[in-house]
């Protein structure tokens, strides 16, 4: 099934938010994080977070305790749970290859897409925590094999959701005529479950460009951010997919009526870190990049400030005032960011300042830049 080509420059930012189904919040700090890692707050927040201006929810994952997160609940079923008290909410589950089979994802998805009328979607981890293969007995594949077993775990998603008689034969996943039922909910235009992924590394920038429909990068300034959309986006032009990938971006945002008062909020965050848990994420990221053939991938020149913030969320800099943040966010767009991926401090209240005082001035932004045009 073809994909529709659609001219993303003018359409509206998207917002989506981490959903802190994993404890310990979204900085690797001992600030006070008045944000719950439990179902009833996070139903709450799905809820405040449609009505303030968000379009998707993206449930982490983890399966063991490790760098401030010492508890964690299962991305698929949280999902469910936020779409199914929710009215509009898209929400995206992180799925880890190596630890599904594919078929079975595929049969999760298409259910759940089916109970939520097209609001279920997932996001293909290639997996960075060696320790949560190998201490559930599976194999820990290196860097570039992570990538191509994702690619084919993708593939089969799509050939399963689209397909009468599917049919893979690949190097880690097989279809043989296989007839799921039912099939994913019928979106007009959308001729399946969206598909995410995240990455940095010339591995992950390909497989972007091949088969993802949308592609996540870490905080990054906007000249770096340009760099991957155009490497990715050549990729898929080559592959015949020019204008299907969209592009969203990490950033932790922390609004205030002064930007001394947001800044005075980071410095608190940094001081307070948990050093021996950011230095220990830290270490384990960093080998993820060290293990590509040209040293380049996630958190390699991501510094102590940097990973306090799981994604390098504080390098976006959507620190200040809200029409600084607004401003800053329409220079991420002119780069062709698509979407916004965003972390907060105080969960529940922070999404409710941001409907309030951040999202108005982007809508206001947006619509003096197309009459330009």
């Amino acid at each position: 099934m073809s994909e529709p080509t659609v001219d993303r420059a003018h359409e509206p930012l998207k917002f989506a938010y981490w959903v802190p189904n994993v404890s310990g919040g979204l900085v690797v700090s001992k600030i006070e994080q008045r944000t719950d890692w439990s179902l009833d707050y996070n139903i709450e927040l799905g809820r405040l977070a449609e009505n303030n201006g968000f379009d998707y929810a993206l449930s982490q994952v983890r399966y063991m305790a490790g760098y401030g997160a010492a508890y964690q609940h299962e991305s698929t079923s949280i999902s469910l749970a936020i779409a199914l008290a929710t009215e509009r909410l898209k929400v995206i589950a992180a799925v880890h290859p190596g630890l599904w089979q594919p078929g079975v994802l595929a049969k999760l998805v298409a259910s759940s897409d089916q109970y939520t009328k097209g609001r279920f979607c997932v996001n293909v981890v290639s997996g960075w925590f060696k320790d949560e293969f190998t201490k559930l007995g599976e194999p820990w594949l290196e860097h570039g094999e992570r990538y191509r077993r994702s690619e084919e775990f993708i593939r089969y998603l799509r050939e399963i959701w689209t397909s009468d008689h599917a049919e893979l034969n690949g190097d880690f996943y097989r279809l043989h005529d296989f007839d799921l039922k039912p099939k994913p909910y019928d979106v007009p235009g959308r001729p399946h479950p969206e598909i995410f992924m995240g990455g940095n590394s010339t591995d992950a920038r390909g497989m972007g460009g091949r088969v993802t429909d949308w592609y996540f990068m870490n905080g990054n300034s906007p000249e770096g951010i340009a760099e991957q959309i155009q490497d990715v986006s050549d990729v898929a032009a080559v592959n015949g997919r020019g204008g299907h990938v969209r592009f969203g971006v990490n950033g932790f945002l922390i609004g205030r009526d002064t930007e001394a008062e947001a800044h005075a909020v980071l410095d608190e965050i940094v001081e307070k870190a948990d050093v021996e848990a950011v230095e220990g994420f830290g270490s384990a990221v960093k080998q993820a990049g060290q293990s590509t053939g040209d040293k380049k991938g996630m958190w390699q020149d991501s510094d102590f400030k940097d990973l306090v913030q799981y994604n390098d969320g504080f390098r976006t800099g959507l620190i200040g005032t809200p029409e600084q943040i607004a401003r800053r966010m329409l220079e991420y767009k002119r780069q062709g960011v698509n979407l916004f991926l965003l972390g907060f401090l105080h969960f529940q209240e922070d999404v409710q300042y941001f409907g309030r005082e951040v999202l108005p001035i982007v809508r206001e932004l947006e619509a003096a830049e197309l009459e330009r045009v």
